[in-house]
């Protein structure tokens, strides 16, 4: 039995991503996420212009005039949503976590899919496999995830997007498209993360909030470390504090979008403050401008 709470706010996530997909995210999405191939459609008369290649030469014979083949985009994907659950991402200074923010990504993602009639899969994971759902279609399954995404209670704090990637290698026996969504506070996944987009189109989705790049003026403050439960007491009155504080974010930033310009893979930078419709948006256009 769901929760009175917790149905209502898969409901009000369901109303409010599906009304982004039919409004926004359908059409971006199809494009952006092509199929893998292309299957026969029909045959018909051959027109002025058409590629002669395309003749079906046993038909024509049969017809006794010229007939072309018809092939169209092989639609069907399969959609894995890997979301990062750990400690760090139980943090938001912007009213909403980084994991609801993920959540509300994934409804998006998953609605947008069964719209094209694509398979949506789901892993959570920490430093371990957290949860996993085989792909499949549908509305009802779609809710599933939904509900899963903000029911699940993890059993470990810590990460390892090592872990992930390679689980997904080993799982998913088809082509498919793997958002990867996390915050990617851990270190160490550069090689699995590059053997999984060898065989999957991988998107990393960057969950960052702005207190983790800058710390206010606030005094002493006793800081707890999501994954490892260590205390810090920080004087964030220092200068000196603050901007080692802002470089070692900045550097960090770096390293991350280096490891992925290697990889190739593409990115999306999702700021907690700034909410997630934007560059989702860009996302999609500039990977079908690219395509």
């Amino acid at each position: 039995m769901i929760p009175k709470e917790l149905f209502r706010k898969i409901r009000q996530i369901e109303i409010r991503t599906k009304g982004l997909v039919n409004n926004v995210f359908g059409g971006e999405y199809h494009s952006a996420f092509k199929g893998q191939g292309i299957e026969f459609s029909e045959v018909r008369p051959y027109q002025v212009g058409d590629d002669i290649r395309s003749i079906d030469w046993n038909v024509s014979a049969r017809m006794g005039e010229t007939y072309v083949k018809i092939f169209e985009e092989e639609r069907e994907q399969t959609v894995m949503l890997a979301v990062d659950v750990s400690g760090s991402n139980n943090f938001g200074s912007h009213g909403k976590f980084k994991r609801e923010i993920a959540a509300e990504i994934c409804a998006i993602v998953a609605f947008s899919a069964i719209q094209n009639s694509d398979k949506v899969g789901l892993l959570l994971f920490s430093d371990q496999i957290e949860l996993f759902v085989p792909p499949k279609k549908g509305k009802r399954h779609v809710l599933r995830l939904i509900r899963d995404l903000f029911a699940h209670e993890r059993e470990s704090q810590r990460t390892s997007i090592a872990m992930a990637a390679e689980h997904l290698i080993h799982v998913l026996r088809r082509h498919s498209v793997v958002l990867l969504i996390s915050d990617f506070i851990d270190s160490g996944f550069e090689k699995p993360l590059r053997a999984l987009a060898r065989r999957h189109d991988v998107v990393a989705v960057h969950l960052q909030d702005p207190r983790e790049r800058d710390l206010p003026d606030v005094g002493l403050v006793e800081f707890t470390d999501a994954e490892t439960g260590r205390n810090l007491i920080v004087d964030t009155g220092s200068a000196r504090v603050r901007e080692a504080f802002a470089q070692n974010a900045q550097g960090r930033e770096q390293q991350l979008a280096d490891l992925f310009r290697r990889i190739q893979l593409d990115r999306v930078e999702i700021d907690t403050a700034e909410g997630y419709i934007d560059p989702l948006i860009e996302f999609f256009r500039r990977r079908n401008r690219s395509r």
